[in-house]
This record gives structure tokens, sequence and C-alpha cells, in this order.
């Protein structure tokens, strides 16, 4: 897959199916839309573009808005690949660029730079200075431009439209399974091992401290969870805790931290990638270290109850 950061950098190629968006979470309803824009190239032996924006154009356009991310650029282009696209122009989003008409838009990028013979459009999607370019306007400038406007329609799952604000809001609300069934995969935390306080050890369960990669990053609700973690490649299952471990008061900020079955050396400064496979519980205070360490000896159990089942 090719990636471009500037537009110059693209020979124009009116053979092209292209979709945009930013794609925060890249949730069953993206994939449809991705799956449309491979799908669509590849009957009319075209190539497949994805045009995307890097910050979250909210960062830009609502100075108040205290965006949580789902996928960082980098986790975006590695699904974008996965699903077969082969060409993604990541647009650099400034005020000055959000000024722009849908028409200014599609003319300058679409028309007279990348070339374009279809556009792949979400059911919501909306281009240009106040989301002014809805469905109706691009189909207008499609016809002025000569391009075909293909729409994908909403993806639902129980009659809910799944969205990347619902995914956001059922991570938040302890509500992994849904997040994870709306993202159609597990949800992930890249980050650095980072040293902590090393209490973990002296309770006989060494944990080891996590950093995520964007501090933007989205950190589901204070709790325990079943993970999977991968580390030089290697695969371990573990235990994440989320929170401010209120036991011993030792933190007023979240901290992730994730103890790994049969693991043991030092993994200072490595780089580690979390997938949440199940919320066990809340995050509790003790009266005791000793409840505190029944508790985990609890969790353990139920953890390797739930790597049986998933090696049977």
């Amino acid at each position: 897959m090719k990636v471009f950061n500037n537009i110059e950098q693209i020979s124009k190629d009116v053979n092209t199916v292209l979709t945009i968006g930013t794609f925060d979470g890249f949730h069953i309803g993206h994939q449809e839309i991705i799956r449309s824009v491979v799908e669509t190239a590849g009957k009319q032996n075209s190539r497949s573009f994805v045009i995307t924006f890097e910050p979250h154009p909210r960062s830009v356009v609502s100075k108040d808005y205290d965006v949580k991310l789902l996928t960082t650029i980098n986790e975006k282009l590695e699904l974008f690949e996965k699903a077969g696209i082969e060409n993604v122009l990541i647009i650099d989003f400034t005020m000055e660029f959000s000024k722009l008409t849908a028409e200014e838009f599609v003319s300058r990028y679409l028309v007279n730079k990348i070339g374009i013979n279809s556009i792949i459009l979400g059911h919501d999607h909306k281009l240009g200075k106040d989301r002014a370019g809805g469905e109706d306007k691009i189909k207008e400038l499609g016809a002025k431009y000569n391009f075909n406007v293909v729409p994908v329609s909403a993806v639902q799952i129980d009659g809910e439209i799944v969205s990347s604000t619902k995914v956001r809001n059922a991570l938040l609300n302890s509500e992994l399974d849904k997040a994870n069934k709306f993202l159609g995969r597990d949800y992930s935390i890249n980050g650095k091992i980072v040293e902590g306080a090393k209490r973990g050890r002296t309770l006989g369960f060494p944990t080891a401290n996590i950093n995520p990669d964007n501090p933007n990053k989205i950190i589901p609700s204070n709790g325990i969870y079943f993970v999977e973690c991968f580390i030089r490649k290697q695969k371990y299952f573990g235990l994440l805790n989320i929170g401010t471990r209120p036991t011993f008061d030792d933190s007023a900020k979240v901290i992730l931290e994730v103890y790994l079955y049969d693991f043991a050396g030092d993994i200072y400064g490595e780089d580690i990638s979390v997938i949440l496979l199940k919320r066990m519980r809340d995050e509790l205070k003790y009266n005791t270290k000793e409840e505190l360490i029944a508790q985990m000896e609890n969790d353990k159990q139920n953890g390797i109850e739930l790597i049986k089942n998933i090696n049977n």
C-alpha cells in the first residue's frame, strides 16, 4: 500500500475509485465502505484510494471538543492495508483546509489532482465547509465533473446504527462486548512498557505498566480485563488493570498495568500491543493487602479458565 502525505506526490489517474473520511475506529460500517471501494475498483479495473485526515477534524474546528481516538493514524493505515486498499492520502487537516467548500475540495483534490471515476459515500458523510456537502450535493458535483457516486447504507446491529461515537460510549460505559461487536474485532491499545511502583511483584503478581503511544487514545472504563498481548511478536495472555489503584491510593490518574501469564524477564522499554478480549469486573478498593491478593488470585484462576476455553 502506498501512503501519501502530499497530494503533489500523486500521479493523476481518472481510473480511481475512492472514499473520504476520518474512519476513526474502522468499525463494521467503515469496513462496508472500504469493501465497496475495493470491489468497485476491481470490477472497473481501477486503483483504490482512501483519503483521510490527521489530526481528527473535530480537534481543529471545535476547540472545546476533547477528541479521544479509537484508532491512531498508524493503526488505521494497518487496517486499510489489511482490507486491500492500494493507496492512502493523509491530508493535514488545518483551519484553512476546513474552509474549503465541497466543490472546491472536489475540483482541486479529486478531479484535478488525483483523478476519479467513482466515489463511495458513507450514509452520513458530508464534505466541505460547515459539512454542507451531503449526498445530494456530491451527486450534483458528480454530474458536473463526470464521476459516479455510490452511497453505502448504514450498518445496524440489533436495530442500532453503528457509529464511532457509539463505540466510544460503549468502551466508557463498561460495555466491551458491544464495542467489540460494533468494531468487528477486539479493541486494542498499543504502547511502551515503563517502570511503575513495582508493588505487584511484592504481592506475587508482577505487572508491567503501559504508556499508550497516543495520549488521545481512548481508554476504556476502569476495571480488570482479560487480554491478549504481543511483545517482540510473541503472544501472551494476561490481566489488564485500568484504574487508580484505590487500595493503595497511589495515583490520581488512570494507570494501565498488565499481569502476563507464563512470562518472566525484563521488558522495560519494549513495545506492547494489548487486545481487550473480555471485561471481567470493576476495579475495587480493599481494606487489606490480603483481601486484594485473594481477589487477584481469583482473577488469575478465572483468566486461566478463559485461556483453556480459547485453546480447546
